[in-house]
């Protein structure tokens, strides 16, 4: 139930990744949301041009391309690794797609083979065109490479989703074939690196050990029940009395209790979840969204 970005906010997001962000005439207001919803946002989808040169490429993904309307994504990746905004709000960029796609992206779980096209992915998807010729022969440089990674990132960390939730036209859209020249997976584990306060980039041959992660991955619905003991479920407590969602008379406390369902319950209700979603049973997506401290 993630809910699109302003535009001030995608930039303070990409500029504190480290992105260097370009705004294109009047992207703020760019869009076509006159043609269907915009929301809820799912995830990030990347692309290739088939064009060469920064300043037409932004161009005709501003504008329109063989009749396509634009906004023809959010933001364009140049070769040098700068952002250029080209649109705020509905883009067309993503098409019709998989839904079993799209329920992989939510659940961030393994993506099957994308064999339809009857999901609106315009409305679900962040989408960047990178400037590449398409053919498999146009160099990707590390810059432009960095900075798909930077973005990606950036958009994952402020409503925290994994890498899973970044994903190529290819593997949405039947008889697509871009991004083309490096792998998704790659681009996915670069990603997932950054995501882990590393940064990303290619492999260097350090294996030194990962740091803890700041905050705790979700453990499975099924840890929550009747007698469950955990120093998580305190600071999961904690963290829903910081939210302004704490229904407790006491605590929180160790123990998976009713006053607990009844909070997460408010805390799934804040994010916008309503019905069997927000029965105060963690799920991932407010799980992660909830950003509860690693406990040894």
């Amino acid at each position: 139930m993630a809910q699109p970005m302003s535009a001030s906010k995608l930039v303070e997001i990409l500029r504190a990744e480290g992105v260097t962000v370009h705004e294109v005439r009047d992207w703020r207001h760019h869009n076509r949301n006159t043609k269907g919803p915009w929301g809820p946002i799912n995830g990030v989808m990347i692309h290739h041009t088939v064009t060469s040169g920064t300043a037409a490429s932004v161009d005709i993904c501003y504008d329109d391309y063989s009749g396509l309307p634009g906004p023809l994504c959010h933001g364009v990746i140049d070769k040098k690794g700068h952002v250029h905004l080209v649109g705020n709000g509905r883009a067309n960029h993503a098409g019709l797609g998989d839904s079993d796609v799209l329920r992989a992206v939510v659940d961030e779980s393994g993506l099957p083979h994308d064999n339809e096209a009857d999901t609106d992915g315009n409305r679900h998807f962040y989408g960047f065109e990178c400037i590449n010729l398409g053919d498999g022969k146009d160099p990707w440089p590390e810059a432009q490479k960095e900075a798909i990674e930077k973005v990606a990132a950036a958009i994952c960390r402020h409503y925290g989703w994994s890498e899973r939730s970044v994903i190529g036209h290819k593997e949405w859209q039947p008889g697509k074939q871009d991004p083309r020249g490096f792998t998704m997976d790659g681009m996915r584990a670069r990603i997932a690196k950054r995501l882990a306060g590393k940064g990303g980039g290619t492999d260097s041959g350090d294996h030194k050990p990962a740091p803890r992660p700041a905050h705790a991955p979700f453990p499975g619905s099924g840890f929550f029940h009747t007698g469950q003991r955990s120093p998580l479920i305190t600071a999961m407590g904690r963290r829903l009395v910081a939210e302004g969602c704490g229904r407790y008379e006491r605590g929180p406390g160790p123990e998976w209790t009713e006053a607990d369902r009844t909070s997460y319950a408010a805390w799934q209700h804040h994010l916008g979840f309503r019905g069997q979603d927000a029965d105060g049973i963690p799920g991932k997506t407010s799980w992660d969204r909830l950003k509860v401290p690693a406990v040894d």
